[in-house]
């Protein structure tokens, strides 16, 4: 009684049951799909939280004089609680562990009260599947994109920084489009044996009336042209010196005037179009020795977990590292330029050096992203001074993801190791954009980490390329889909062709656990289920892979 009574003169308020760890909570466990489970953060408590916890108050409703060292929360004395895109300070993540988090005995209002400070920190929700990848989107589009002039035989991949225009016309001069005879006015024509124009040699006079010239595709017509003739449209009477046609000929056929294809200053390809070949083909057309590029994301990969082995067969309690072989390629077919994946193990401070000393653009990890005894991100995270953006989704598997932004390091930190010209223009950026690099934790399960990768890696890195967004469509699924009650799935599925008129559809695959993959090996996309499930014969929205074809329609695979 005592204890409470002191409590309450310190703004303190009662606890109901202590609450379990992250990855222990009822329904939240780990990254397990069970149906009953309820989103991260949404299970019923004994104690409301309270008006001051910097979360469920309305920040224009606390009167300046009601504010006193001994009734602010920890939560609320802070600026960076929270924003409204659900960005918070590292250091002001709800829970208990040490590392920069408030832990009870420690708070900034002054206050030693243990379950003061356990009230203050309650968890808030995780946010919704949609709300997580808009809020990486809008991440990645955040700061001005750099653009370097990159020799075509090394944009391919890249994005253009800006549009890509005619830098003359196309074609520069009225051309043949077939090996033939130029001929002018009326025929039959005249011609001078064994004469004739080759490509990359320019007439030298005009044609006149009545005569014909031999000419080969791609050759530069003589003036006063009037058609080409195809070779096999014509007849060469050798002996008389004169050629004759035979169809009929048309002004201006089988040429190929000048600006045909564009004129000098037109546009021809939009800023951040993906270089293709067919891309570094037009520009050479068009003149361009170089393009102007954004260059590719740099990301590191660290692979958190003593459990984990790098060869060999699983044995006595220590499993093979799944997402150190598979983050590298996935993340270069996003557009990404990656590090080899560096296994640090769980190791707080390993961790927190490799964060420091990091270069890169983007920094993502595998596992460690919950609250048990080496799950370490949480507490580096806030010892070093990270903002985060995402800290948990409500969505399975994968649910324990996060995104934050670390602080900028020392000058020139974040570009060593990169060519000249990037270097230069990453540090041009970095002048308007003065924060450090993203960190996306992801969970540690395979199909958790999947799940992060397309919610949040994905949209992240599309927008630090410049890359358009993946375009969202929808399908028919031939099954019922089990939902969860709260959160959002991700299901792995496979395009299948309709038979006998039906439309074509996907199908759900099994093995979908969260530390399974050979459900999505064998698929091309991943079904986002609402909450509640889906029934058969309904639409479903589609997730491509990024190395699947927007619409493969394959048979096969395994189900």
């Amino acid at each position: 009684m005592a204890i409470e009574q002191a409590l309450a003169l310190v703004g303190g308020s009662t606890l109901g049951p202590s609450r379990p760890p992250r990855g222990q909570r009822p329904g939240g466990g780990g990254d397990g799909d069970d149906p009953s489970g309820t989103p991260d953060g949404g299970e019923a408590w004994s104690s409301p939280p309270r008006t001051g916890d910097g979360r469920n108050a309305d920040p224009t409703s606390a009167s300046p004089t009601s504010a006193s060292p001994t009734s602010a929360s920890p939560m609320s004395s802070t600026p960076n609680a929270r924003t409204d895109s659900g960005a918070r300070t590292a250091g002001n993540r709800p829970g208990s562990h040490s590392g920069g988090r408030v832990q009870s005995g420690s708070t900034s209002s002054g206050s030693t009260s243990p379950r003061a400070s356990r009230t203050a920190n309650q968890p808030a929700p995780s946010l919704s599947w949609s709300r997580a990848r808009a809020v990486a989107a809008r991440a990645g589009r955040g700061g001005p994109l750099a653009a370097v002039r990159l020799p075509l035989d090394r944009a391919l991949g890249h994005v253009l920084a800006e549009p890509l225009g005619a830098l003359t016309d196309l074609p520069s001069f009225d051309t043949s489009a077939m090996d033939g005879w130029a001929v002018a006015g009326p025929g039959p024509w005249a011609f001078v044996a064994g004469a004739g124009i080759l490509a990359g040699h320019a007439p030298a006079t005009a044609l006149p009336d009545g005569a014909a010239v031999r000419i080969a595709t791609g050759a530069r017509v003589p003036p006063d042209t009037t058609a080409v003739i195809r070779s096999e449209h014509a007849y060469a009477d050798e002996a008389k010196g004169l050629l004759h046609a035979e169809r009929s000929v048309a002004t201006g056929q089988d040429i190929r005037p000048r600006g045909q294809e564009c004129r000098s200053g037109e546009q021809l390809v939009p800023a951040g179009t993906v270089v293709t070949p067919a891309v570094l083909g037009l520009a050479a057309a068009a003149g361009y020795d170089a393009l102007p590029a954004v260059p590719r994301p740099r990301v590191d990969i660290l692979v958190l977990g003593d459990e984990l082995l790098a060869a060999g067969l699983p044995h006595d309690g220590l499993i093979r590292d799944a997402l150190g072989p598979m983050l590298g390629p996935w993340l270069r077919a996003l557009g990404a330029e990656v590090a080899g994946p560096r296994r640090l193990g769980d190791d707080a401070r390993a961790l927190r050096d490799a964060l420091a000393n990091s270069d890169a653009d983007l920094i993502v990890t595998t596992g460690g992203t919950a609250s048990g005894p080496v799950d370490h991100v949480h507490p580096v995270l806030a010892e070093l001074g990270a903002e985060l953006l995402v800290d948990g989704v409500a969505v399975r598997p994968g649910h324990p993801m996060l995104l934050a932004r670390l602080p900028s390091g020392p000058s020139g930190a974040h570009t060593a190791g990169r060519p000249e010209g990037q270097r230069d223009a990453t540090a041009e950026q970095r002048k308007e954009s003065p924060d450090g690099p993203y960190l996306v934790g992801l969970p540690g399960n395979p199909l958790a980490a999947v799940s992060g990768l397309v919610t949040l890696v994905e949209p992240l890195i599309a927008g630090l390329a410049g890359r358009p967004a993946q375009d969202a469509y929808r399908a028919l699924v031939h099954a019922e889909v089990h939902g969860h009650p709260h959160d959002t799935r991700l299901v792995p599925v496979v395009h299948r062709a309709g038979r006998a008129g039906g439309r074509d559809h996907v199908a759900p695959l099994r093995y979908n656990g969260p530390a399974m993959l050979r459900g999505i090996a064998a698929a091309d996309g991943l079904a986002v289920v609402e909450p509640g499930g889906v029934r058969s014969g309904t639409e479903v929205e589609i997730l491509d892979l990024p190395w699947a074809p927007a619409t493969p329609w394959t048979e096969g695979c395994f189900t």
